[in-house]
């Protein structure tokens, strides 16, 4: 039995935003939860050491991030599911691999860095991670699901009563 709740065909989500649309949600959703993060880890650094109030965050954000990307961001009208959230996790690890590395690499070149350029360099490495970021949800984790429904739809076209002639 069909769920009353689910869409009808006439209701269903509209198509996926463009890449324009989505890339300005991708910013204002996952920048938000980026300032609010940024927020939460010294507040919650004051009860439990700061490396695991920052993990705690990450985690939080990273599955809030998935979540609401997956439903506006892409325009999949429903929340992600277990895939998603892996593949997400994954390209937050790179971009967090990336952000590092070139704090890293900065600390290597330049002794001791002034605040302005430590965060200068962050703040760059974070905007690129984040574009790459968003090609990859865009292009691999949240791309499968509109091939996937596509493919249902012109299997199920296909697949319409044919009357054979004895």
């Amino acid at each position: 039995m069909k769920s009353p709740l689910a869409p009808k065909p006439e209701t269903a989500p509209s198509v996926a935003p463009g890449p324009v649309a989505a890339f300005l949600r991708f910013v204002v959703l996952g920048g938000g939860v980026g300032v609010l993060s940024g927020l939460a880890v010294p507040l919650l650094a004051m009860t439990t050491p700061w490396a695991l109030a920052n993990a705690i965050v990450t985690l939080a954000s990273t599955l809030l991030c998935t979540e609401l990307h997956a439903r506006f961001t892409f325009g999949r009208g429903r929340g992600a599911g277990w895939r998603e959230h892996w593949q997400s996790a994954g390209s937050a690890t790179a971009a967090y691999a990336v952000t590092s590395t070139a704090v890293f690499i900065l600390h290597l070149v330049w002794s001791s860095p002034g605040l302005l350029t430590e965060q200068l360099v962050y703040l760059g490495a974070s905007g690129l991670a984040g574009v790459g970021r968003f090609v990859v949800l865009r292009v691999y984790v949240f791309a499968a699901r509109r091939d996937e429904a596509g493919l249902r739809k012109r299997r199920g076209a296909a697949t319409a009563p044919v009357l054979l002639a004895a």
